[in-house]
C-alpha cells in the first residue's frame, strides 16, 4: 500500500508550523520527498544483504529478511504475455525499460505453453559458449549478455520483442504533491493520479477560447458535453484513439463561454488538439437576420495538461510502514535547506534511531 503525498507534506507543515520554522512549497517538498524515497529504497538491497548474513527468528512477522524482501517486493515488476509495455522493447539487443533498477531474469516464451528462463553469462563467456558445439545456445537453451542497459540475445533467431520477457525491480517513481489554486489563492490539493499527457481534471479550459462566443449568444445553464458525440460539439485530434473527454460548460448572454472545464480527462488528447463549439448551435443569433455567429474554437495548449502544470498527483511507492521515516528525512532536508540547525539535529537523531530500531 502507498503513502500518500498528501498526508505526508501536510504532517510536515504542521510541524514546522507548530515550530514556527517557516514553509515548504509544494516545489520544494516534491524534490526532497523524491529525494528521501530514493534514499529509502535504495537502503533496502543492503539491509537485505546484512540481513541474510545473520540467523533470523522463526517467529511470525519476525523475519528480518522476509520484512526486507516484502518492502522490495513493492518494486517487482513480473512481465505478463498479455502486458506489451512489459516486455523488453526493440529487436535483438533488446533495450530494457528505463524504470529498470535491478536485473532480476530473462525468458524466452513463443507461445503459452513455452516457457524458457534464459542463463545470463558474461563478456569473457560468451565467446567459447557460443562456438563449442555442445554449449552453443538454441531456442530451448537460450543465454543473454546483459551490458548497458541492453540484453543481447542468443541464438540470433531470436527477435520478436514480444517473446522476450524480463523480471526486474523498477526505480520508484518521482513523488508530486498535485494542485491549483482556490479562489482565495489557497492551495487546493490534486488528488487525481499524474499522468504527462492527461488533460488536468476540472481545470479550466476558458484562456484557450478563440474566438469566444458572440454577444447575443443565449444563456446556456452548466452542462456536460462530450466532444465528438455531443451535438455541435466536434473535436480535431491528432491521436485518433483518444477518447472520454467531457467538459462542463456554460454560456451568459452578453458573455459568451463563461465556464469551460475539464469534467473527465479521457485519454490520448495532445497539445493543439482543437474543440470546436458550432455558432450555429451555441450562437445562433449572433449575426442577426437568423446568420448564427462564428465558432467558438478551443485550442488545447501545454497548460492545459498535467506535464504542463501543477495538476495530478504521485504518491510515495514505499512501504506503508516507511512513513515516520519519510517525515522525519523530509524534515531534516528542509532543515538544511532553510539553514535550521535545531530540525536538522531533531530529525537527524530521530532518523537514526529509527534505523537502530530497525536493525536491533
Amino acid at each position: 500500500m502507498a503513502i500518500s503525498v498528501d498526508t505526508v507534506y501536510k504532517t510536515v507543515l504542521l510541524i514546522l508550523n507548530k515550530e514556527q520554522r517557516g514553509y515548504m512549497t509544494p516545489d520544494e517538498f516534491n524534490k526532497i520527498g523524491s529525494q528521501v524515497q530514493r534514499e529509502i529504497f535504495e537502503a533496502y538491497f543492503e539491509d537485505l544483504n546484512q540481513q541474510l548474513r545473520i540467523p533470523q527468528s522463526d517467529m511470525e512477522y519476525s523475519d528480518r529478511v522476509a520484512v526486507t524482501d516484502e518492502k522490495i517486493a513493492e518494486f517487482k515488476t513480473e512481465n505478463d504475455q498479455t502486458v506489451a509495455e512489459k516486455t523488453i522493447s526493440g529487436t535483438n539487443p533488446f533495450t530494457t525499460p528505463s524504470e529498470l533498477y535491478r536485473l532480476g531474469s530473462i525468458t524466452y516464451e513463443p507461445n503459452t505453453a513455452t516457457y524458457k528462463e534464459m542463463q545470463r553469462v558474461g563478456r569473457a563467456e560468451i565467446y567459447n559458449i557460443r562456438k563449442a558445439p555442445l554449449t552453443a545456445p538454441t531456442k530451448n537453451y537460450p543465454i543473454y549478455l546483459y551490458e548497458d542497459n541492453k540484453a543481447l540475445v542468443y541464438p540470433d533467431s531470436i527477435v520478436d520483442p514480444l517473446h522476450v520477457k524480463m523480471q526486474y525491480v523498477k526505480k520508484p517513481a518521482d513523488i508530486r504533491w498535485g494542485y491549483y489554486p482556490g479562489s482565495l489563492g489557497q492551495l487546493i490539493h490534486d488528488e487525481t493520479v499524474y499522468g504527462p499527457n492527461l488533460l488536468n481534471n476540472g481545470g479550466s479550459l476558458l484562456s484557450s477560447i478563440n474566438p469566444n462566443l458572440g454577444a447575443l449568444a443565449p444563456t446556456l445553464a452548466l452542462t456536460t458535453v462530450e466532444p465528438g458525440v455531443t451535438a455541435g460539439v466536434s473535436i480535431v485530434k491528432a491521436n485518433a484513439a483518444a477518447t472520454g473527454l467531457k467538459l462542463n460548460i456554460a454560456v451568459t448572454l452578453g458573455s459568451g463561454i463563461i465556464t469551460l472545464t475539464v469534467n473527465t480527462p479521457g485519454t490520448d488528447y495532445s497539445v493543439d488538439d482543437t474543440i470546436t463549439f458550432a455558432g450555429a448551435t451555441f450562437d445562433p443569433n449572433g449575426g442577426g437576420a437568423g446568420i448564427p455567429g462564428a465558432d467558438a474554437i478551443c485550442t488545447l495548449a501545454s497548460g492545459n495538461f498535467n506535464s504542463g502544470s501543477t495538476y495530478g498527483t504521485t504518491n510515495f511507492e514505499l512501504h506503508n510502514s516507511e512513513r515516520t521515516e519519510v517525515v522525519l528525512k523530509t524534515l531534516l532536508y528542509q532543515g538544511v535547506v532553510i539553514r535550521d540547525p535545531q530540525i536538522v539535529q531533531v530529525a537527524a537523531s530521530r532518523v537514526q534511531q529509527e534505523e537502530v530500531n530497525e536493525k536491533s
